[in-house]
């Protein structure tokens, strides 16, 4: 476990746990084997590439949201599928993403028809699919939500033009965030009324992400029941993006405590910022749990925990604690490896975490540590920076 390690754990770090890994990945491993359908893993939530020969073992492939994605798991995962979706392709990049990917879906009829020569004359073949907008979604923030109105993402029925569908071999939706099976079976029966005269002549259907395939409530049965009910109306292959299923509850962000101050409560200054290192904390928001606390007040020592930045919001949130904390003592913030990582950034000139792996044997690895010259070189790269 990760407190038996914690004096080894430097601090900022990332530490992605294998076993809880494997654990995820065998229940998505058996949806695969159950249904015949085929699991992403999407790169967006979870791109720790060192894990990809791990996750290759049980999943069919990764999703890319652009080039870069779309190049880390050709370089990390070779052999697996590598699909790819984007609002919009350049040229460029489109000249380099049909080199590397077997899958590429389409926002709009515009993106297809810009991009289906440049395609059709790649001398491979390459599966191209439509973005739908079903115009249904159960998910309550708009920031999250693809089909909000006036959203960008997909093409509603009302501007599906099926006499550009040559070429087209299959149609991706997504429409769910955090979600469990029943949401997905009830926007199905949307999708089905909506298009499935055009799914009629597909190979295959992607379901998208948001699937909470791997929480401990989530009901499995219902989602085989929705694989299975387009596989034996349609014939079709059905894929899944999950992104955050893939490494749920499988990484932890560790940190010290580096100062304690007080204005009305205890307010404890962390070497980890909520701004910097796990920004979905201020846009959700969501409320991490950290290891051995409580709500604010339920136990005898209440602390607010902020960053160490000049952004006066950089605040984590309230916890309890049953004894006085003192500076520095380690914390260990859950649920860190998705949309951590991928989502981090320097903002004040703060250094990234460490990422490290605690092995499935116990032993503790780390992966990669972050210098001064990784701040520098995104704001100008004509040469290498060394600092002090």
């Amino acid at each position: 476990m990760i407190t038996d390690i914690l004096d080894k754990i430097p601090t900022p770090c990332y530490v992605i746990d294998e076993s809880k890994l494997i654990h995820n990945l065998e229940i998505l491993k058996s949806v695969e084997d159950k249904t015949g359908c085929k699991i992403l893993l999407a790169q967006k939530a979870f791109s720790n590439f060192n894990f990809y020969p791990l996750i290759s073992q049980y999943i069919s492939g990764t999703t890319a949201s652009g080039l870069y994605e779309a190049l880390l798991s050709h370089d990390y995962m070779p052999g697996a599928e590598n699909h790819v979706y984007a609002p919009a392709f350049t040229e460029k990049d489109m000249s380099e993403i049909i080199k590397i990917c077997d899958h590429i879906v389409f926002n709009s009829f515009n993106q297809w028809q810009t991009h289906k020569d440049t395609i059709k004359n790649c001398g491979k073949k390459i599966e191209c699919g439509i973005r739908i907008n079903p115009e249904y979604s159960e998910i309550e923030t708009d920031i999250y939500n693809p089909c909000f109105t006036g959203s960008r993402m997909g093409v509603t029925l009302d501007n599906f033009d099926d006499s550009l569908l040559d070429g087209i071999s299959g149609l991706h939706f997504h429409t769910m965030c955090e979600q469990n099976s029943d949401t997905l079976e009830r926007t199905i029966k949307i999708v089905d009324e909506k298009f499935g005269k055009y799914l009629k002549n597909m190979k295959w259907i992607n379901f998208g992400g948001g699937h909470h395939i791997t929480r401990k409530d989530y009901d499995i049965e219902t989602l085989i029941k929705c694989i299975m009910y387009f596989k034996d109306k349609y014939g079709l292959q059905v894929y899944l993006e999950p992104g955050e299923a893939v490494a749920l509850n499988a990484g932890y962000l560790v940190t010290s405590v580096l100062d304690i101050v007080k204005n009305g409560i205890d307010i404890a200054i962390l070497d980890a910022s909520a701004a910097c290192h796990m920004p979905d904390v201020l846009e959700m928001p969501y409320r991490p749990y950290i290891i051995g606390s409580g709500q604010p007040g339920e136990k005898p020592y209440t602390y607010r925990f902020g960053g160490n930045t000049c952004l006066a919001g950089d605040i984590i949130g309230d916890y309890s604690f049953d004894k006085l904390l003192n500076i520095g003592d380690k914390l260990i913030l859950c649920d860190m490896a998705i949309y951590s990582t991928v989502k981090n950034n320097t903002f004040n000139g703060i250094a990234l975490p460490s990422i490290a792996s605690l092995q499935k044997n116990g032993s503790f690895k780390i992966l990669c540590q972050f210098e001064y010259n990784n701040f520098a070189i995104r704001l100008g790269n004509d040469r290498i920076y060394y600092g002090l």
